[in-house]
């Protein structure tokens, strides 16, 4: 069994402490890590004094226990500065140094007993793709569609707006100027986000995760699920603003990771659930994935065409388009491909990035 990242400083704090001579029962590590988990700490010093609770150094050897606390959990090195000179270390209490894994408020109906996947966050970023989404994350606001929303604001809409006018008389001595009129908001139309983690798209599965973490922190309303034999909704787990964090949380909460395909049968729990399906009413659905359908299409074409009737519009991403003459082969691309507004390019993050600006802005024109 794989340990948990976040779990190891705790556990190597407890090994430190029994090196150096400290009580650290395996109950009282428990307690500490339960402690943290109750306390949901907002900066380091609220885990110190969890530490300090817990593990109860005496006065004496108080300053010794801080320092293997500051070794473990800031990677200090404990060497003694220059004479008259100040240290040269970080601020031990940065609120911004230590952010702890929360556990997600909603239960997933895959995520329990869900072995963490290691390799997904084993690579790094590189320069053209964090560039690409930084740039992605700008462009959202201003591209993404919007729809009318049921709030009124001033503006030049066709509806007049009494109080304002009725105020603006009052100010002239009772004399109607002008008739002061009024429009509907605007809102960020709901974007819904289905990942295809399936074996066939296992090349892909970690740039989508990272353009979906971008998408769920730089919109207004974004839902993002993962569709392969299992459906899990991972939105709670990508709004962390830490990409490292959210995805480590995210991997945990899917069971399916790599596995068969049955996108049909994935998208029908989707829909039958009234909450989810509540999800896609109007909105912008984007699917990653290559369409490679176990058995038949019938199941995945129900599904997409009630899909297609609740949505405002759907973009299908594939990585079999990076080819410029792509065209959809298998049964079940064909079966969909009138329920499809555009089958697009998804063979990496910057492409996915672009497709979606690409396809907002036209729609919006």
């Amino acid at each position: 069994m794989t340990l948990p990242r976040p779990l190891a400083p705790f556990l190597s704090f407890a090994q430190a402490l029994r090196a150096a001579g400290y009580l650290a029962a395996p109950e009282q590590t428990q307690t500490f890590i339960a402690a943290v988990g109750l306390i949901g700490p907002k900066s380091l010093m609220d885990v110190r004094r969890a530490a300090h609770a817990t593990f109860g150094p005496s006065p004496e050897r108080r300053e010794e226990f801080d320092a293997l606390f500051d070794e473990i959990f800031l990677g200090r090195v404990l060497t003694a500065p220059a004479p008259g000179e100040p240290e040269d270390m970080p601020n031990a209490f940065d609120a911004g140094a230590f952010e702890p894994m929360l556990i997600p408020e909603d239960e997933e109906p895959s995520g329990a007993d869900a072995s963490v996947a290691e390799r997904l966050f084993t690579r790094r970023f590189v320069d053209d793709e964090a560039a690409s989404l930084r740039a992605f994350a700008k462009s959202l606001p201003l591209a993404l569609p919007r729809r009318r929303a049921r709030r009124m604001t001033s503006g030049k809409g066709r509806t007049a707006d009494p109080r304002r006018t009725f105020r603006h008389m009052m100010r002239r001595d009772g004399e109607v100027a002008r008739l002061l009129r009024r429009t509907r908001k605007t809102r960020q139309r709901r974007v819904l986000l289905l990942i295809d983690i399936s074996g066939s798209m296992k090349s892909s599965t970690e740039g989508a995760l990272r353009l979906a973490h971008t998408l769920v922190n730089a919109g207004e309303q974004v839902e993002v699920f993962t569709i392969g034999t299992r459906l899990t909704r991972v939105t709670r787990a990508l709004a962390r603003r830490n990409r490292e964090q959210a995805l480590e949380l995210a991997s945990g909460l899917v069971a399916d990771w790599d596995g068969g395909t049955r996108l049909g049968e994935a998208l029908q729990v989707f829909l039958a659930v009234p909450r989810f399906a509540g999800f896609a009413r109007g909105a912008f659905v984007i699917v990653l994935s290559d369409g490679l359908e176990r058995g038949g299409p019938e199941a995945l074409s129900q599904a997409m065409a009630r899909l297609d009737g609740l949505a405002w519009s759907v973009l299908w991403l594939t990585p079999l388009a990076a080819d410029t003459q792509f065209q959809p082969k298998t049964e079940a691309l064909r079966a969909i491909a009138p329920m499809i507004d555009r089958l697009g390019n998804g063979s990496s993050p910057q492409a996915i990035a672009r497709e979606i600006l690409q396809f907002a802005m036209g729609a919006r024109r």
